[in-house]
């Protein structure tokens, strides 16, 4: 749904030297399924991942929930297959959110990006709480040249997308991501930007239907960004 992070991300391997391969073959992770109880049915999802993931040296995805679902529910899914179980925790332990593998793999506090925006930043729910990254995306932000960053009052509150969550209890989900727009604006930023799409899809539809101006960007599309392009 959103290629431009996917190509973004490979754009910031490609200026670092990182070799990046894509396996074409790949599916969704199974969180949907997973979430809305269907066990079987993620199971099925976790175990196609594993068997197309399972030989790469390092698993890198743009998206804080998904690498949640790997390496805290992979092994759920598993645990009474000690075959299995042993697969999907040695998948789990080599699968990294973008920011994170930037700043704690590969030891890195730039990407030597360009951005001469006001920028502010939402902490997602799964990659804040859940996996605990909160100071990689703001470092490299940080350390993005000409970029003014702006941090937002209640950056790590729900933006109240939660997957289905939305759908079910609309009301309650779109009181929440108002809240979190007043926010976005009260700081007079150019862009809000975050580590996953799920979260940014939701903030800029919302922001879309206010008619708001204010763009909504993944964290690896700024990074990609350089002087003059």
């Amino acid at each position: 749904m959103y290629p431009d992070t996917g190509d973004a991300m490979v754009s910031v391997f490609d200026r670092l030297g990182v070799p990046v391969t894509y396996p074409e073959d790949q599916t969704c992770c199974g969180q949907p399924a997973y979430n809305s109880g269907y066990r079987k049915e993620a199971a099925k999802a976790a175990l196609r991942f594993i068997e197309i993931f399972e030989n790469s040296e390092v698993i890198v995805c743009p998206s804080g929930s998904c690498v949640h679902m790997v390496r805290h529910h992979y092994p759920q899914l598993f645990k009474n297959d000690p075959e299995l179980l042993k697969r999907a925790t040695d998948v789990a332990a080599k699968t990294y959110e973008f920011t994170e593998y930037i700043v704690d793999v590969l030891g890195l506090s730039s990407v030597k990006a360009t951005f001469p925006y006001k920028v502010t930043y939402h902490d997602s729910c799964h990659l804040s709480r859940g996996l605990g990254i909160d100071k990689q995306p703001r470092q490299l932000l940080y350390n993005t040249e000409a970029l003014h960053f702006i941090e937002m009052q209640d950056s790590d509150t729900c933006c109240g997308f939660g997957g289905t969550f939305a759908i079910n209890y609309p009301e309650i989900s779109t009181a929440m991501v108002d809240e979190k727009i007043e926010n976005i604006l009260a700081t007079g930023a150019d862009v809000v930007t975050g580590c996953d799409i799920s979260c940014l899809m939701n903030i800029q539809g919302r922001l879309s239907r206010r008619g708001e101006q204010v763009k909504v960007m993944h964290i690896a599309e700024i990074l990609a960004q350089t002087q003059g392009a």
